[in-house]
């Protein structure tokens, strides 16, 4: 079997990995690109693969980076199964219909600059018949249980920890009455996080595709971080000033009401309006409490005092564009939680250029943000920052809270890779940018004595 890597390759977004025996051809995630100048272009096509002749798509889950071409592989003609785990796919759907909305938004507003400018108009890169097809071709599978996927070749997902409905693949592939075995890591949550379960690792395989995209260090404790959040939240309500947290609707929004919770609960903050500014984490945040099943019980025990319902007078939802207009004209303080979680998107934009000048205003980054991003220049320090074609000042005060990554820190990658080392397998590092997976390979070298293949865009490995 070959396997072709066609994103996540020397960097995070964009998975997509190409597999092929002689028997089967299947595609395990189909992502966006985000970040980077080239990321536009890159997304206008799926993965270059045969989407006529294509058995399967099995998705590890439901952020935009692993599923947000599946528009476009429908567009290139691809009929067969999407596969995921069910929340993972009622995630998905709402994902893939969101990004359509975003798309639409932002080529209105291009388009009329280029018109503006004697240019012809930009085409859309999917419509609402592709979505809705890739909705219409998803079919769950189960945790645990051997999937045959396509002839030849069985799929067994565990828990992944990263988001609800994550999970680590097991693909096992049979030529001429030989198996083979390859592990596609998926992204691995940190260990201990809230509301999903921890990790699970598999024991055995011939080749392990491990994420990387914190090889190169641990993340700040986690209690130690809330500490953190805390403190700057208590100081922001003290400067009556808005307190901004770009999040992904999937996974951290849902995260950071548990942490809000939890300090309201205790004392250690006072209750202010928070209000969620996302149609599409209002969304998620129902899908998750239609599956507790995969809730860890810390969360069960959570949620059974109504701890995460949405219909609190501080939780305040807001749906439509007018009432996130609205907030425009909301005195502090309070919180706003928008997306998108690396600010490139979505209705943070407009929170951050209405207020990223005041110098009362806090931002929180509460996850990952990749090279290219506007989040990435915040982190970074830049003092002004384009948003809308207009240049703002940069005068917030700027967080980053790396300890509610749902990403596992380098101990927790190496944990979860230390039951799999006994069975010597070939080691692919993926999903990292090369200051994150170089060091993540130096380690595996010299700890266990397996040498890592860091691929590249377009490389192809034989197992």
């Amino acid at each position: 079997m070959n396997i072709s890597f066609f994103g996540a390759a020397g960097g995070v977004t964009g998975t997509a990995y190409y597999c092929e025996s002689s028997t089967a051809r299947i595609l395990i995630d189909c992502g966006m690109f985000q970040g980077g100048k080239d990321a536009e272009e890159r997304n206008k096509k799926a993965p270059p693969v045969n989407y006529y002749t294509l058995d399967a798509i099995v998705l590890t889950h439901a952020h935009l980076d692993h599923c947000g071409r599946l528009p476009q592989a429908v567009r290139e003609g691809y009929r067969g199964p999407i596969f995921g785990t069910p929340a993972t796919l009622d995630l998905s759907a709402l994902v893939l219909r969101d990004s359509l909305k975003v798309q639409t938004s932002d080529l209105e507003k291009t388009n009329r600059m280029r018109v503006r400018k004697g240019k012809s108009k930009v085409e859309m890169n999917f419509d609402e018949a592709d979505v809705e097809g890739a909705i219409r071709q998803m079919r769950p599978i189960p945790y645990h249980v051997p999937f045959d996927i396509a002839h030849g070749m069985q799929i067994v997902v565990d828990e992944a920890g990263h988001i609800l409905g994550s999970g680590s693949l097991k693909l096992i592939a049979e030529e001429n009455n030989h198996k083979k075995s390859v592990i596609f890591s998926g992204d691995l949550g940190a260990l201990g996080m809230p509301i999903v379960r921890d990790s699970e690792p598999f024991r055995e395989a011939d080749m392990v595709i491990l994420e990387s995209t914190y090889g190169d260090r641990d993340h700040k404790p986690l209690q130690e971080t809330i500490d953190e959040a805390i403190g700057i939240i208590r100081n922001a309500l003290h400067s009556k000033g808005k307190i901004l947290v770009p999040s992904f609707a999937i996974g951290r929004t849902q995260d950071m009401l548990y942490y809000i919770e939890q300090a309201f609960r205790k004392g250690g903050l006072p209750r202010f309006p928070i209000y969620i500014d996302s149609p599409m984490a209002i969304e998620a945040t129902r899908i998750y409490m239609n599956h507790p099943e995969l809730f860890d019980e810390e969360m069960k025990e959570f949620i059974s005092s109504g701890a995460m319902d949405l219909d609190k007078g501080y939780i305040r939802p807001t749906s439509t564009a007018e009432e996130s207009r609205h907030l425009n004209d909301v005195e502090g303080p309070c919180m706003i939680i928008a997306g998108s979680g690396m600010c490139n998107a979505g209705r943070i934009k407009h929170h951050l250029r209405h207020n990223l000048w005041r110098t009362e205003t806090s931002v929180l980054i509460v996850g990952y943000q990749a090279e290219g991003t506007l989040g990435r220049k915040l982190v970074d320090g830049d003092k002004s920052v384009n948003i809308f074609g207009e240049r703002i000042a940069v005068r917030a005060q700027i967080h980053k809270l790396g300890g509610f990554s749902a990403h596992a820190g380098q101990s927790d990658l190496l944990k979860w890779f230390n039951a799999l080392a006994p069975a010597r397998p070939k080691v692919v590092l993926t999903h990292g940018e090369e200051k994150s997976r170089v060091p993540l390979a130096t380690i595996i070298r010299y700890q266990y004595g397996l040498v890592p293949i860091m691929p590249q865009y377009g490389d192809t490995i034989e197992l």
